[in-house]
């Protein structure tokens, strides 16, 4: 699924991680764990195995987001949709070889009434948690 790129809201970024796509893959589709390396999720569920298909609840910024996987491919890609009070978002993340780690690639486009009317502010928003969640995932993926 791609996002959309006519959205009110979309942003990408990107970080490289001296970690193997692997790695990289298995801490990303460990939804459960969010919670513990990413201090702006409090609340992260999975119901079975991350899998294209699967659905997940879970709280970022205090807002809940009830989400379904559409993308789950070991060391290549991780996506989900998402909905929660006045939106809905696309998210995915590319992982390939870079440099002895691997270069990951996030995007996401958000859209509805609510983030029609708030879309300047939710653009800085997404950009400065964009970039706190590749952080995090960064030092997640390089711990010894």
């Amino acid at each position: 699924m791609n996002v959309n790129q006519n959205a009110p809201v979309l942003q990408t970024n990107q970080i490289h991680i001296q970690a193997t796509p692997e790695k990289v893959w298995v801490v990303l589709a460990g939804i459960d764990n969010w919670v513990k390396w990413n201090k702006h999720i409090s609340k992260a569920q999975l119901k079975g195995d991350p899998v294209a298909g699967a659905k997940f609840a879970w709280k970022v910024n205090g807002a809940s987001i009830r989400s379904v996987l559409h993308t789950a491919i070991p060391g290549k890609a991780f996506g989900w949709s998402g909905t929660t009070f006045g939106g809905s978002a696309i998210h995915n993340w590319h992982l390939q070889n870079a440099d002895g780690g691997t270069l990951v690639k996030v995007e996401e486009s958000m859209e509805g009434w609510l983030v029609g009317l708030f879309k300047n502010k939710m653009n800085r928003d997404l950009e400065r948690d964009m970039q706190y969640w590749l952080e995090a995932l960064k030092n997640e993926c390089e711990k010894a």
